[in-house]
C-alpha cells in the first residue's frame, strides 16, 4: 500500500511541480556553469548504493562530502544554492527516486556513500532494512542540527512505529518545517 501511495503522489506532484521545476532548472543554468542536476551516490535499502538527483546547489568541483564537513560551506554555494537549500526546493528531483523505487516519501534520509559512521550505526540498529525517504522522523526532529547517534535513534524509532498514519504525521510536520525553514544549517 505504501509503495502505491508513493507512486501516485509522486506522479501527481511531478505534474503539479513541472513548471516550477523548469523555472528552477533555468535559474541554475543561468547563474552557474555546470549541470542542472547533481547525482549523488547514496545508500539505500539493504545498504545498496543508488544515484539520487538533486537540483545542483554547489559549484562544480565541490568535494562530495556532507555539507557540515566542508570548511566554510557557503563558499561552495551557487548564487541560488542557499535559497534552494533553505526552501528544500533542491529536493524536488528526488520524485524520480521515489518513482523508480529507490526512495519513499517517508523513511530515513539516504546517507552519502562515504558516511561510514551513519551507515554502520543504521546497520547495527536494523534501519538499513528501510527504504530511505524524502523526509523522515529524524528530519522533522532537527534535520541538519542532530548528531548522528540521535538521528539513528530517531530512525530506529521510525522503524518500530512505522504506519501510514505516522507517515502522514511526518509529512505534515515536514510541510510546517519547510515553510518556516526550521532546522536548515547550510
Amino acid at each position: 500500500m505504501k509503495r502505491l501511495l508513493d507512486v501516485m503522489m509522486a506522479l501527481m506532484l511531478a505534474l503539479v511541480l513541472a513548471l516550477p521545476a523548469g523555472l528552477i532548472a533555468l535559474l541554475i543554468k543561468l547563474t552557474s556553469p555546470g549541470p542542472v542536476l547533481y547525482w549523488s551516490n547514496r545508500v539505500g535499502r539493504e545498504n545498496r548504493i543508488f544515484r539520487m538527483p538533486k537540483f545542483r546547489t554547489m559549484k562544480v568541483g565541490t568535494p562530495p562530502v556532507a555539507t557540515h564537513l566542508l570548511n566554510n560551506p557557503g563558499q561552495y554555494l551557487t548564487p541560488v544554492g542557499a535559497f534552494l537549500r533553505k526552501s528544500s526546493l533542491d529536493e524536488l528531483p528526488q520524485l524520480w527516486s521515489i518513482l523508480v523505487g529507490d526512495m519513499s516519501f517517508v523513511g530515513p534520509r539516504p546517507a552519502l556513500f562515504n558516511q561510514e559512521d551513519l551507515i554502520e550505526l543504521r546497520t547495527r540498529s536494523g534501519v538499513h532494512h528501510l527504504v530511505p525517504g524524502l523526509t523522515g522522523w529524524a528530519q522533522v526532529q532537527g534535520r541538519d542540527e542532530l548528531p548522528i547517534p540521535q538521528k539513528v535513534a530517531l530512525d530506529e524509532e521510525y522503524l518500530h512505529r512505522q504506519s501510514l498514519a505516522f507517515d502522514f504525521r511526518i509529512m505534515m510536520l515536514t510541510l510546517v518545517k519547510v515553510l518556516v525553514r526550521e532546522g536548515v544549517s547550510h
